[in-house]
């Protein structure tokens, strides 16, 4: 028992320390409850509302979520649906009265042509994104409505009792969610991609160093790479894109970009999460490179390790500024970055093709045709008898190091379309708070691995 005891206090405490704001909601969650539940329990207002305070109840448990931005969404959709769902059940049972079709007859047919157009309308792309929890509200409230009114007489008071314990729900949940203490769905959105930025930066610099650890000095070996930083810091890139649009469509509900004059461009995000991604599949396969069972020797390694190491630094520092930028929502300005990086591609451009002989592909002497006759043989065998084993291993990684930059590109472009659309304050030299140093490379000198001798 004192075992489990203390796992659990370690768990909470990690839970609660990983992001204090879950303490928080929690205690409004308990608060919103609380204050619906008076509906219930003090008899004033359970004489007046009677049996449907209990929705009240219900509102608050599935409105109220962690973000302002998802409360207002799920509470608007909730009123909105609810409204709609009632004054259209009144026109139904309106038309229901009087009728030559018995009257179960047309609630029934009713009931079936709302529920099929309003559930093929949740397939509309539009619909689906913002307004889905508002359709299916729409169905239960109209149901439930209708299909009491064949029992019940005073239907318009019941409708109404449900709509102002609905509402009484939504506004306990919206102001406990926009007033106390909020958590801001965009301010979420900014900080995650401000996390992946920073987190391929280091992960893209400690795949080249890794690959040539062989020749790296102790006091350069800043960081390692294993299991925990792959998944810590490339999962969170690759697998982010259900987060950005969910994100996303949560910020752009809440009303704080109003405070700046201007609409945040929140799905520009989404558009440099995507570039990430793209960008993130490239440090991926880097990282295989060092993990592959054709090696190139360190001899070879150690020829290029600076201007390799250099260029992955470059490309660091450039992640690193962009989310300095962002951070701190000051724009950028691209024509130093585009020096470095230029002149760390030309570098190892140059020494490429200074040691050109070294890298010279040679395939083996071919035999006729007629001559040709496969053997099994152990697939180690057949490796060592390749004339391109020393070299090809470290061609790829050259190749995926160069591809890597190239992909930087659309992160760069999209990152200076946020900086353009949300009006980022211009960088003034004096500004000590970021060191920005961002241009793309628009024309960069392509880098040819010399491959002479092959077939």
């Amino acid at each position: 028992m004192k075992g489990s005891v203390a796992r659990l206090a370690a768990l909470v405490w990690k839970t609660g320390k990983e992001d204090p704001r879950r303490a928080i909601h929690a205690v409004k969650v308990g608060l919103g409850l609380t204050m619906a539940s008076l509906l219930c329990l003090l008899e004033p207002l359970y004489d007046g509302i009677g049996q449907n305070a209990i929705w009240a109840v219900m509102t608050v448990v599935v409105v109220l979520e962690f973000t302002a931005g998802a409360t207002l969404c799920k509470g608007l959709n909730r009123g909105m649906g609810t409204v709609l769902a009632g004054l259209f059940a009144l026109f139904i049972e309106y038309f229901a009265v009087d009728r030559p079709l018995p009257r179960a007859v047309f609630i029934g047919s009713a009931v079936f042509l709302t529920g099929t157009v309003a559930t093929f309308m949740r397939f509309f792309p539009d619909i689906k994104k913002n307004y889905d929890y508002g359709v299916v509200v729409f169905l239960l409230t109209f149901n439930l409505i209708l299909v009491s009114s064949y029992k019940v007489d005073n239907v318009t008071k019941m409708g109404m009792d449900r709509f102002y314990t609905i509402a009484i729900g939504c506004g306990i949940c919206l102001s406990l969610s926009l007033v106390f203490f909020p958590a801001w769905s965009g301010d979420d959105l900014r900080k995650s991609t401000i996390t992946r930025l920073e987190g391929l930066a280091d992960f893209f610099r400690a795949c080249v160093e890794e690959y040539f650890d062989d020749n790296l000095a102790p006091e350069e070996k800043t960081l390692r790479i294993s299991s925990d930083s792959v998944d810590e810091n490339c999962r969170k890139a690759l697998d982010s894109k259900s987060l950005d649009e969910t994100l996303a469509l949560y910020a752009s509900w809440e009303p704080r970009h109003l405070c700046r004059g201007h609409r945040s461009p929140w799905w520009q995000y989404v558009n440099l999460g995507a570039a990430l991604r793209h960008f993130g599949y490239s440090v991926v396969a880097l990282n295989g490179c060092l993990h592959t069972e054709i090696k190139a020797s360190s001899s070879i390694r150690g020829l290029f390790r600076d201007e390799c190491v250099r260029l992955a630094r470059e490309v660091s520092q450039v992640l690193v500024d962009l989310a300095a930028a962002i951070e701190s929502r000051r724009q950028f300005h691209t024509e130093t970055l585009s020096r470095d990086l230029h002149l760390a591609l030309q570098e190892l451009n140059a020494s490429l093709h200074s040691q050109q002989a070294l890298l010279e592909v040679k395939s083996p002497k071919r035999q006729p045709d007629n001559q040709k006759v496969l053997r099994p043989q152990p697939s180690g065998l057949i490796i060592n008898d390749l004339g391109f084993s020393e070299a090809l291993p470290f061609a790829a990684f050259v190749s995926l190091l160069v591809e890597a930059v190239a992909r930087l590109e659309l992160v760069i472009m999209e990152a200076e379309k946020l900086g353009k659309i949300e009006h980022f304050k211009e960088y003034k030299a004096e500004d000590q708070k970021i060191s920005v140093r961002c241009e793309t490379p628009r024309s960069i000198a392509p880098i040819n691995i010399p491959t002479q001798g092959a077939e």
